[in-house]
């Protein structure tokens, strides 16, 4: 088994982080959580109904997921790998429409790839394709957005760029699961955190109290240190990782 006894609660407006170390099973989790995987035991529930009753079709105009970027699987455009978001909006075998149009124009304004809407997703870099899926996901219009490692292989920029967007998005009333191997980026913008831990445990909470020196350290074997951070800007939380758990300790 490898998720044991976890009990998970996002509402709306709600920013949820997954963190833990690799193979601990947060890609498992959001798998299992969407459907694509079956529970071994346990199950998902959706405003009340638990999943697996939800038509497919209705279940994702309410819900989009944000895979890792891997491959391209065709030969798509930037702008018409943003439109396949829409495909829950459109009937079948009609043409898209001048406001599926806008909204996707709108996106990649938003996200700042507007130059790439003719590139081949094929043939872009790995973070670009990690923005033209985020995009994706943007344009469905969905209430809830799940994310795995939305920031991967994004440069700095890029990082703020889609972190910022997904913390407008939680504002404006959407519900947003993403996984992360940045603890700093949870309490920098998560208002909840679900630490999963190699033995199979877990904790569930408010950022602050699941993020903490000792939590860290028992999850990740990794001493590190907490900081606040005053900028013009505001003040920034900060995790930053000092030195590695000796053997002997407990």
């Amino acid at each position: 088994m490898l998720l044991k006894q976890i009990d998970l609660e996002a509402g709306e407006g709600q920013m949820i982080a997954v963190l833990g170390p690799n193979g601990v099973g947060k890609t498992t989790l959001l798998r299992c959580m969407l459907g694509l995987l079956p529970w071994k035991e346990g199950q998902t529930i959706l405003n009340g109904t638990e999943i697996k009753e939800i038509p497919k079709r209705s279940f994702w105009q309410q819900v989009s997921y944000v895979p890792q970027a891997k491959a391209a699987a065709a030969a798509y455009t930037v702008e018409e790998m943003l439109l396949l978001g829409r495909a829950s909006h459109i009937a079948p075998f009609a043409a898209p429409t001048k406001t599926d149009l806008a909204i996707v124009q709108s996106v990649m304004e938003r996200l700042h790839i507007t130059a790439l809407r003719r590139k081949r997703c094929n043939s872009i870099s790995g973070g670009e394709l990690q923005m033209a899926l985020i995009g994706r996901a943007l344009v469905a219009g969905a209430g809830i957005l799940v994310l795995d490692e939305p920031e991967s292989n994004l440069d700095f920029r890029n990082q703020l760029i889609v972190l910022e967007t997904l913390k407008e998005l939680a504002q404006e009333g959407r519900t947003i699961i993403f996984n992360t191997h940045y603890p700093a980026h949870a309490l920098q913008h998560a208002d909840k955190a679900l630490l999963l831990r190699a033995d199979g445990s877990s904790r569930f909470g408010a950022v602050e109290e699941v993020i903490t020196e000792d939590t860290i350290r028992e999850a990740f074997g990794v001493h590190s240190v907490i900081r606040t951070i005053e900028s013009e800007r505001g003040i920034v939380r900060d995790v930053v990782p000092v030195a590695l758990q000796d053997k002997t300790e407990s």
